[in-house]
């Protein structure tokens, strides 16, 4: 199996099955991400214990990619500091808008090296970075309460 159809395996199967999906009760922090081109929507919680994401989830509608990715993102930042999610999201965007030098060594990026491929499609990138923008949105409000 090529490495290309292996990653593909991956997307699909986190569509099919993503992971931490539903409602978080009651959350610490929560936003909603939206993608006019194509219809994807998402909304995302967060609990945060301290300065750390002790559960995360989402529920939303859209393409394979951006379900997908949206269920590796939670996994990825679960159980992260706020830093340590923050800087991931860092990686991940650089990475699928082409801008990561050598995301294939990164060991921040882990599994979700399988997105790497979307900064090819530029229609694409928005897909794979909705969840993840809206991630970041509700990290910035907690810190803007916390002030």
């Amino acid at each position: 199996m090529d490495l290309g159809n292996l990653y593909q395996d991956v997307i699909l199967e986190h569509n099919r099955n993503p992971r931490n999906w539903g409602e978080l009760s009651p959350p610490s922090e929560r936003a909603d991400g939206r993608n006019p081109m194509c219809g994807d929507e998402v909304t995302v919680w967060l609990k945060l214990d301290g300065d750390r994401i002790s559960e995360v989830s989402f529920v939303g509608t859209g393409c394979a990619i951006s379900k997908a990715s949206a269920s590796m993102m939670t996994q990825a930042v679960k159980g992260k500091t706020v830093a340590e999610a923050e800087s991931t999201f860092e990686q991940f965007h650089a990475m699928v808008t082409g801008h990561h030098a050598s995301p294939g060594t990164d060991p921040m990026l882990g599994k979700l090296k399988v997105f790497a491929g979307v900064a090819r499609f530029p229609a694409r990138v928005k897909c794979a970075s909705l969840s993840w923008h809206a991630m970041k949105e509700a990290l910035e409000s907690g810190k803007a309460r916390a002030r």
